[in-house]
């Protein structure tokens, strides 16, 4: 079964939303603790942390996608952004590439990797 890619950006996107709700449900289950309020306030802390590093990633990922080249995909036809030497689509996930030596290749995230790695299967 091939492997099912999708854009960097969202993908950290997603990274960064989930540490929200991650911090969320931690500060939740701080909640359970009233009786102990050191406990409650690791939990609330822990949490809160976990927010932080979320806007932290949301800025850092801002700040990334502002230096993205931006392209209009050739299947869809809406503007897409590609990190790296090979990038999805983020509209219709079709494998982009700026490189023209990996034109009409297998789309690989590898191709990004300063050094190639050797195939491991073996």
């Amino acid at each position: 079964m091939a492997k099912k890619y999708s854009n960097k950006i969202n993908k950290i996107r997603t990274f960064a939303l989930s540490l929200i709700f991650v911090g969320f449900i931690i500060m939740y289950f701080g909640i359970f603790f009233r009786t102990h309020p050191i406990v409650m306030t690791i939990f609330m802390v822990l949490g809160l942390l976990s927010i932080i590093a979320s806007t932290v990633v949301y800025f850092w990922i801002g700040m990334l996608s502002t230096k993205a080249v931006q392209v209009v995909c050739p299947n869809c036809n809406k503007p897409t952004k590609i990190l790296g030497r090979v990038d999805m689509c983020m509209h219709c996930r079709e494998p982009l590439t700026l490189d023209p030596n990996l034109e009409g290749k297998d789309f690989d995230e590898n191709y990004n990797r300063k050094k190639p790695q050797k195939n491991q299967s073996n």
